[in-house]
């Protein structure tokens, strides 16, 4: 059997076509997502074109034992050394907050989807609500986070979330510019989204910033250049940011996702 026709056999009939990647890269090291999309049969292929390429070109260098991005490893070192202005003023680490884990740490705490947080949140009296990265999130087994490629979800919440008051205003850590700017409106979606791209010695990467106000295309359009501390948005209440609860203090408060994304 020549190659093409044992990668067409690897796919065919595959529920779950990452673990048929990531199989298929462990046997041919070389593997490329073109050759693969080339080889596929019709039905998968149809399936594959569904999900982002990136990703899963980021599977496939996963299953030949690489790091998911070629420069992620000289991303981390350049951000372990940089010193990037803080996101919020004033400073998250100068003060006192709360980590608001969701693994039963807080078994009266509600959801944050549902109204009853508000009022949870609000008896905490803390100016800063943290939620953690890598946690497993109840929220991804909806159908709108349905995979074309596969039966599997992505369960875990690859963000940071920060609860303040709605409208406090979003710093950027470092300079960059403007990539993407959008209004996801979906139930339980990001809402208003920024994502500014940064160059890091040659690297390009970006950092995405989820549930904001309706405030952000006032601020800023894509090309526009943005410098380290600059306002490029602010927290954004229920209504705005993806039907998430707010919680309330005095003001409104919301959440913000802002987690690191390293890319080409």
């Amino acid at each position: 059997m020549n190659r093409s026709n044992s990668i067409a056999s690897r796919l065919a009939g595959q529920d779950d076509l990452y673990a048929a990647l990531r199989s298929l890269a462990a046997a041919f090291p070389d593997l490329a997502l073109d050759e693969v999309l080339a080889s596929a049969p019709a039905a998968e292929r149809e399936r594959l074109a569904g999900v982002d390429q990136g990703l899963l070109r980021a599977v496939i260098r996963a299953g030949q034992g690489l790091p998911a991005a070629a420069n992620a490893p000289a991303l981390r070192d350049w951000l372990a050394r940089c010193s990037p202005a803080p996101l919020f003023l004033p400073e998250i680490a100068a003060g006192p907050s709360l980590a608001l884990l969701t693994r039963g740490e807080h078994p009266d705490m509600p959801a944050f989807s549902d109204r009853a947080f508000d009022a949870w949140f609000a008896a905490k009296a803390v100016p800063y609500g943290l939620g953690s990265y890598g946690e497993k999130r109840s929220v991804y087994a909806t159908d709108q986070f349905a995979d074309s490629a596969s039966p599997e979800r992505r369960t875990l919440h690859l963000g940071i979330d920060v609860f303040a008051p709605a409208m406090t205003p979003v710093h950027a850590p470092l300079p960059g510019k403007v990539a993407f700017l959008t209004y996801n409106a979906d139930p339980l979606d990001y809402g208003h989204t920024l994502i500014v791209e940064h160059e890091a010695d040659g690297i390009r990467f970006h950092t995405l910033y989820g549930h904001l106000a309706g405030t952000l295309p006032m601020l800023l359009a894509i090309g526009d250049q943005v410098a380290a501390g600059q306002v490029i948005a602010h927290l954004g209440d229920w209504h705005e940011n993806g039907g998430w609860a707010a919680a309330r203090r005095s003001p409104n408060a919301r959440s913000a996702s802002a987690p690191w994304a390293a890319s080409r």
